[in-house]
């Protein structure tokens, strides 16, 4: 299963288009739309969201305000669940709360990458690839995004 969780609304074609290029290159895995309203444009109080979530195996991420900028796209295993979307602290409660976790910087790019849809281009293609079962498309990490500044509850935000 793969289950998404973006920022981009109710409204609008984005959440369609991802789910027409999982259907094409992961046919016959579930995709569930778990949370389409996370806040906009803040992987922080969205890593917050994340984190308390533990249904499916591969969640396809995306919150992502630089989009088309120096932020890495990655991947993460957390307690056996993957983590496909952009490194800009998104995943950072999810990493602090696991048990385990490896991450990869993901280096696969497809024939056409465009500069503002990288949940269509590259993140999904990467998801669809994880739930079939494929290997991670990527070098392994090195921890460059986490947050050790941020609090561990999202209460302490000031």
């Amino acid at each position: 299963m793969i289950v998404l969780f973006t920022d981009f609304g109710l409204h609008g074609p984005y959440t369609g288009q991802i789910k027409a290029v999982l259907h094409q290159t992961a046919p016959g895995v579930p995709a569930i739309d778990l949370f389409t309203d996370a806040p906009v444009g803040n992987p922080k109080a969205s890593a917050y969201l994340l984190a308390v979530y533990a249904a499916g195996t591969v969640f396809l991420c995306i919150v992502d305000p630089g989009v088309g900028g120096t932020r890495p796209a990655i991947v993460l295993e957390a307690d056996g669940r993957w983590y496909v979307g952009p490194g800009n602290g998104l995943f950072e409660l999810v990493q602090r709360r696991a048990t385990k976790t490896r991450s990869w910087d993901i280096d696969w790019r497809p024939e056409h990458l465009s500069a503002s849809f990288h949940g269509r281009d590259l993140f999904a293609p990467v998801a669809a690839m994880l739930a079939r079962g494929e290997p991670q498309p990527g070098q392994r990490g090195d921890d460059r995004d986490r947050r050790a500044d941020w609090p561990d509850d999202l209460c302490e935000i000031v």
